[in-house]
């Protein structure tokens, strides 16, 4: 249960959430006895709140209110903090000037300086560097948590009669307009493709791209064995790909082609070809494999397209994720970066399948976030990264459950402390007594509201 706290501060932390103010009363003896009583001022709103995330509700809570707290491997949340730390000291702070992005500068630079610090001492660290939030979408009491990792398979530099699935470099043609020259192309909005005469039209979608629409313009990165395989790696944002002499190919996400992505497993589960209780990338990996017309078809209702990049070679090393540093297994998350900072830790307490199928395993453990993606979406919404394989990636295709959120905010911009500080509105003054109802002579009684004629 949450922190009981007094009603004025309460009140006041709400008001300062919504970047409210309030303002006085003109004082009684101003008013003339025989006006009626003014109207309370609307209140002034600031012109920056210090805490403001769009479709989300805010609770403070105690740390002792998070289940499992006290038993998490802080020193591991600490190292993954660290890490995502650097780059948010060294960057330029008007990259972002969210209130929250200049606020985590002095927590990092308070973790950088800890070395090689132990669990009681990590722990320490947060609970003295930050407040605790619980965070959901309005009106919702839990968030929602998926997983993902990153698939290791077999390919190879040319197309042969087992390799024949091309894995596709952007395109030059492919633009996303508004976006800045040198920046990453956005994961999710609006692509377009320019044509020999410089017009813009909709970029080609799934099913004209494998039909050839890309073909002869030499943008292969690799050949893969079959479309489920190319689908699990769209869907994953980045793979190693291990070629025929043994070399490994780390690639990454680099483009999309402007269209929605539409589930594929819910279009299975739909049509009765594989149970919700049972649905993974596993799954529809084999129905695929095992349905190859009309899994054809079925490809073809997702008309999103991802593109990929040349990350590294012979790379054991952990992904890359949108903040630009490697992830960490069971420790690095992807957010709605629109409405999150990269860097930013959450705690994160649900109960998960990831022993097997039909288990529900704790989940309580502290995570940093590292990531996006086009389908993460909204203030309690987050993928867990659970590293590389097929073992990490049958533990991510499970993971579809309810989850509570509490995002660690840094005391810089405590809402509650800002709360405290803001004055209470006043008291409304009471009305003034109502008169009594006048009569005419040779009149009727008169409604509230309405003054009857005389029939004369």
């Amino acid at each position: 249960m949450p922190t009981a706290l007094p009603r004025r501060l309460t009140l006041a932390a709400f008001a300062g959430l919504l970047g409210v103010c309030a303002a006085g009363l003109a004082p009684a003896e101003a008013r003339r006895p025989q006006d009626p009583p003014l109207p309370p001022p609307r209140p002034a709103l600031t012109s920056q709140a210090p805490l403001q995330i769009e479709d989300a509700q805010l609770e403070p809570v105690g740390w002792a209110d998070m289940p499992g707290w006290a038993e998490d491997d802080h020193a591991a949340a600490l190292a993954a903090f660290r890490a995502s730390c650097r780059p948010i000291v060294a960057a330029d702070q008007e990259a972002d000037p969210r209130p929250l992005r200049r606020a985590l500068i002095v927590p990092c630079r308070r973790a950088l300086a800890l070395r090689n610090a132990t669990g009681d001492t990590a722990r320490r660290f947060f609970e003295q560097s930050f407040r605790p939030l619980r965070i959901s979408k309005l009106g919702e009491s839990a968030g929602f948590v998926t997983g993902y990792y990153e698939p290791v398979v077999e390919g190879s530099r040319f197309p042969t009669q087992v390799f024949k699935v091309p894995l596709y470099r952007r395109p030059a043609d492919l633009v996303a307009p508004g976006a800045k020259p040198g920046q990453p192309f956005p994961n999710r909005g609006p692509a377009l493709r320019i044509t020999a005469d410089g017009s813009r039209v909709p970029y080609y979608d799934r099913g004209e791209i494998e039909d050839g629409a890309l073909g002869g313009r030499h943008l292969e990165l690799a050949w893969l064995k079959d479309p489920a395989e190319l689908l699990t790696i769209q869907i994953q944002g980045s793979a190693r790909v291990r070629l025929e002499d043994g070399t490994l190919l780390r690639v990454n996400y680099d483009g999309h082609n402007g269209f929605p992505y539409t589930a594929v497993g819910r279009i299975l589960i739909d049509r009765g070809h594989i149970p919700r209780e049972e649905m993974s990338m596993a799954r529809i990996r084999d129905w695929m494999r095992a349905n190859p017309q009309e899994a054809n078809e079925v490809r073809r209702q997702n008309r999103s397209f991802v593109f990929f990049r040349i990350t590294g070679l012979n790379d054991e090393k952990e992904p890359f994720g949108a903040q630009g540093l490697p992830l960490t297994a069971g420790r690095s998350i992807a957010v709605d970066r629109v409405l999150h900072v990269y860097g930013t830790p959450f705690y994160i307490s649900a109960d998960l399948p990831i022993a097997g199928v039909r288990t529900t395993d704790p989940f309580r453990r502290t995570m940093i976030a590292q990531d996006t993606g086009s389908a993460i979406v909204g203030p309690a919404r987050a993928d867990l990264y659970f590293g590389a394989g097929d073992e990490a990636g049958r533990i991510a295709g499970r993971i579809r459950q309810a989850g509570r959120f509490v995002m660690l905010v840094p005391r810089e911009i405590d809402p509650v402390a800002v709360g405290e500080k803001m004055p209470l509105p006043l008291v409304r003054p009471p009305p003034l007594p109502e008169k009594p109802a006048v009569k005419r002579r040779g009149s009727r009684d008169e409604p509230r509201g309405r003054r009857w004629r005389s029939s004369r």
